[in-house]
């Protein structure tokens, strides 16, 4: 099996915010970091001269997600960060964490080999993403020595995560005997699960819910059991399972991520 994560040339280049703090993009599941780059787009010109982002790509091959191929059909191949019904290799949880790390970290080197060296600060993802998003931010909450230098991140933009977390660690209490049900989108599963109280994330998040989105409900999950009170904001927006687009609505949104930041003690120019 041969699962390719090598970074490609479809990263950001600008020369002009290479001393930017940075900001780690997960695409969504059954897509790609070029189709996420373009769904991003509104985002990152209103960033512009705040942030830089890096798009990571996911490890698994995958069927591409709903409605992708009406859109993104020549876009391909396309990949997924978790085990689900439309992966196309079969892996075991640890194997598919380890390969979700690597990912990460070629997406971060591929970035400092392009010359940037703002520090990284945040984490954004979009469906499946935010859900590893939320879910590294957890792990580096719990297991801190092992994620200090690294992933250090002190934000999160959460963009129709679904809950619950995904356990990248099996120190991390989330909660069960499963992490995540097979019978669902995600499949991640420790064989002697562990029988501590779960613990919530406090590390600060920003959460973006479409309210025509029919995924709502599990987005409100990850909000509401998943992250602890008073460590989040949440954008609700007037769309469906998507990316914000509109002038207006992407605004709202980086008025969000700035406050997030802020609250997060990161420095912005």
């Amino acid at each position: 099996m041969f699962l390719d994560t090598r970074p490609t040339a479809d990263l950001a280049m600008n020369s002009d915010d290479i001393h930017l703090p940075r900001i780690l993009c997960l695409h969504g599941g059954g897509t790609n970091r070029r189709i996420f780059r373009t769904q991003c787009r509104s985002i990152s010109a209103q960033l512009k001269g705040r942030f830089r982002l890096c798009f990571a790509q996911a490890p698994l091959p995958s069927q591409a997600g709903p409605d992708v191929l009406s859109v993104y059909r020549g876009w391909g191949p396309f990949r997924a960060w978790i085990p689900s019904p439309l992966t196309l290799v079969k892996v075991d949880s640890p194997t598919a964490i380890a390969l979700i790390e690597k990912s990460l970290e070629d997406a971060m080197d591929a970035d400092d080999l392009l010359g940037a060296t703002g520090p990284w600060v945040g984490v954004l993802g979009f469906s499946q993403g935010a859900k590893v998003c939320a879910s590294l931010l957890l792990a580096k909450q719990v297991l801190k020595e092992k994620y200090k230098n690294r992933f250090d991140f002190k934000f999160g933009i959460i963009l129709a995560g679904r809950g619950p977390l995904v356990a990248l660690d099996p120190r991390i209490p989330i909660g069960g005997e499963t992490v995540v049900g097979v019978n669902g989108e995600d499949g991640f599963i420790w064989p002697g699960y562990y029988e501590q109280e779960p613990v919530r994330l406090h590390l600060r998040t920003v959460h973006i819910h479409g309210l025509q989105d029919q995924g709502l409900h599990l987005h409100r999950q990850l909000l509401q059991d998943c992250c602890e009170q008073g460590s989040t904001r949440l954008l609700e927006w007037n769309g469906n399972h998507r990316v914000p687009l509109r002038s207006a609505d992407v605004a709202a949104l980086v008025q969000q991520i700035l406050a997030v930041a802020k609250d997060a003690g990161v420095e912005i120019d």
